[in-house]
């Protein structure tokens, strides 16, 4: 028998309790669907959130972009098995400190056809070609057998040499099995992160003379949304398109940015200063519009090539913003918006300084201010925008647009392009909608229409249907990529039906959104 032992009795309470602690049982999400759960709770408080202001406040927080993505995540998370993985084997540490042998080569087969890219790229090193990349889908890192900086040493049994156009050349070429002697570096990859861009500009890589192979390119135009798989080249990223397909190599931002840094943009280049705001002015009106500080200075130095954007459930956006040339009927498409649905829709009060006439109210039509207080509140950065008619000075608050929202109604403005910068962020969450103006004979055909039927009364000449046409085009090409959708107005019903589908689709779809509104 054992001698008694009151120093092991003394440890047992300790010893069970830190037991029964490991052996609790881990904890798991009640539930994976709660987007769902948030969805039919929104449809059962709606009617009671007309009446009841607790109502309608929870129905915000529900409909918040951040309240949805956290419940997004957790879905994700809930909906995965994360077990604790089992302890690797225990190796002898005198073998995993063996250097590996400068002349370990090891041999790699492939099965491919004639025609058919790797996705692989190769750069010299010490008059050896070394493997510079390799293309995130492609058959390479598919099969996994080779690796960033292994080095090639032979094809089917033929040395390679050193240049890397003519090794490309004959892994194009080769069908049925290849077998390529290698080197290996072993390197650790280093774990992909997931990064979402919305292209700025359009690329093809068959017309870049730098890039290292052409058919390993991807090409996109503007407005596609790529993921970043790679960005271990400075210069060349590693992409694919959102929708599929495999991945391929695309200028980097640094490298565009290089590119394009001193080449003029379209809207420098334009003859006229102010073009966009043109046909704003005419004699008998003096407008000035004042944005943001150094305004121009931010267009003349603003590179359009990628922006990082997440993807985010559905939700309602707090405004929605008109843009397009003067006379393109984008005040008309406003108007018929709010008044299809005053309960969901809405929008400002614009102020001005001038004095209310015998039958005017303020805030009916306009609020009414002294000069005074409305340059102290301009100067301040109250103001959106502003400008002067006649003497008197018009403008929107920025106020009244958080006012707006705050009832629980998207705000719609009908804005200046430039006001889009301001707008753009997670204050106003926009969603933005070029009306695009249709071809000269159109555009004079739905003018003489309209006076036929009594909604406008002023006759348009072609010096100011071929302005608007103009400017539509100035205001596209400068402003385009901030734009949500594009709508011709060639018909003014079939537009405000699809303006009303598109709004509609916010609800159910999922959006992408810049970064900076998430995070």
């Amino acid at each position: 028998m054992c001698p008694f032992n009151p120093f092991f009795f003394a440890l047992s309470p300790s010893t069970l309790q830190a037991h029964e602690r490991l052996e609790e049982t881990k904890l798991e999400a009640v539930r994976d669907n709660n987007l769902e759960l948030v969805q039919e709770i929104l449809k059962d408080i709606t009617h009671i959130a007309q009446q009841d202001s607790t109502a309608a406040e929870l129905a915000r927080i529900l409909q918040e972009p951040h309240f949805q993505s956290l419940l997004e995540t957790h879905d994700s998370v809930a909906s995965k098995s994360y077990e604790t993985p089992p302890p690797s084997p225990v190796l002898d540490p005198m073998f995993n400190n063996q250097p590996v042998p400068p002349d370990a080569v090891r041999m790699v087969g492939i099965r491919k056809t004639a025609g058919e890219h790797l996705g692989v790229t190769f750069r010299v090193e010490r008059g050896e070609l070394v493997i510079a990349r390799i293309l995130h889908g492609g058959m390479i890192d598919q099969q996994g057998l080779l690796h960033v900086g292994d080095i090639i040493k032979e094809v089917n049994g033929q040395e390679v040499g050193s240049d890397p156009r003519a090794l490309q050349e004959v892994l194009k070429n080769a069908s049925g099995s290849v077998v390529l002697k290698i080197l290996p570096s072993y390197q650790e990859p280093h774990p992909p992160r997931q990064i979402f861009v919305k292209a700025h500009f359009d690329y093809d890589p068959v017309t870049d003379n730098l890039i290292p192979c052409k058919e390993a390119g991807l090409k996109f135009v503007a407005g596609d949304l790529l993921q970043i798989v790679n960005q271990d080249d400075p210069n060349w990223w590693q992409a694919c398109h959102v929708e599929g397909g495999s991945a391929g190599l695309i200028p980097s931002q640094l490298l565009e940015e290089k590119r394009k840094a001193f080449v003029k943009r379209d809207l420098e280049v334009t003859p006229t200063s102010g073009a966009l705001c043109g046909s704003l002015s005419g004699k008998k009106k003096k407008r000035m519009m004042y944005l943001t500080t150094k305004n121009a200075e931010f267009d003349r130095h603003e590179l359009l090539i990628y922006e990082e954007v997440a993807r985010m459930p559905p939700f309602r956006r707090k405004t929605l913003v008109l843009i397009g040339a003067q006379g393109v009927g984008r005040r008309s498409i406003k108007n018929k918006l709010i008044m299809s649905d005053q309960s969901q829709y809405g929008t400002t009060i614009p102020y001005t300084s001038r004095r209310p006439k015998e039958h005017e109210k303020t805030g009916q039509v306009y609020s009414f201010v002294t000069r005074n207080e409305m340059e102290r509140d301009i100067k301040a950065g109250r103001y959106l925008e502003h400008g002067e008619y006649e003497g008197n000075l018009y403008g929107t608050k920025i106020d009244s647009i958080h006012e707006v929202v705050e009832s629980g109604k998207m705000c719609i403005l009908d804005v200046n392009p430039q006001a889009v910068k301001v707008l753009r962020t997670a204050e106003f969450v926009p969603y933005v909608v070029f009306i695009e103006a249709p071809d000269f004979e159109t555009l004079r055909a739905m003018n003489k229409a309209a006076l036929e039927s009594g909604i406008a009364t002023k006759q348009l000449t072609d010096a100011d249907l071929k302005r608007t046409v103009d400017e539509s085009c100035r205001i596209q090409r400068g402003y385009g990529h901030y734009f949500d959708l594009c709508l011709v107005n060639d018909n003014m019903e079939r537009t405000f039906q699809q303006l009303q589908v598109a709004l509609q689709k916010l609800y159910n779809e999922s959006q992408w959104v810049p970064v900076s509104w998430v995070y």
